[in-house]
């Protein structure tokens, strides 16, 4: 009998925590294997470039995640520490976020294994707190999927506040 795959929506979600250098920022695509996302998942695994190194998120070695996740720096790799952080506590962040959503039932589990997700992640060149930026990219991981699953933010917000713009970079 055929593996068949369940049909999911792609959700696509985004979160912030923390703040300063050891902040996480995250945007998340989920979607099913067959479909869109797993194109672009493959595409991006098969495609590195200088500073930016996708790799499959591991819980520990030989223990990836599910949904296989895809971690995807946002940042160019810039030396040992920044390389250190990215590759270890970002990534042990966003594989403890992804299981936390499995576990909390954002991500069914039933349908872990015909998902894909993306993980797009932002570690700051002057991040210098493992712990921290552990536990931000842990938080903004599974905030981000529980917002895709959500379809958050809500219409009614975005406009409440279209005249307030402002990020950790720009305020008025």
């Amino acid at each position: 009998m055929a593996d068949q795959t369940i049909p999911l929506q792609t959700q696509i979600g985004e979160a912030f925590a923390g703040s300063g250098a050891n902040a996480a920022h995250i945007n998340s695509v989920l979607g099913s294997k067959g479909g869109p996302v797993e194109t672009a998942w493959t595409t991006a695994l098969a495609t590195p470039r200088a500073g930016y190194i996708p790799f499959v998120t591991v819980l520990r070695p030989n223990l990836p995640v599910k949904p296989l996740t895809l971690f995807v720096n946002k940042a160019d790799l810039r030396g040992s520490r920044h390389e250190t952080l990215t590759w270890g506590a970002a990534q042990a962040g966003v594989a403890t976020g992804v299981m936390q959503a499995v576990a909390d039932g954002i991500i069914p589990a039933e349908m872990v294994d015909s998902l894909l997700l993306i993980a797009a992640v932002w570690v700051s060149w002057d991040a210098d707190d493992a712990a921290l930026v552990f536990d931000n990219n842990a938080q903004a991981m599974r905030s981000a999927l529980e917002a895709g699953a959500n379809h958050h933010p809500r219409i009614e917000d975005i406009l409440r506040l279209r005249d307030q713009a402002s990020n950790p970079f720009f305020s008025r």
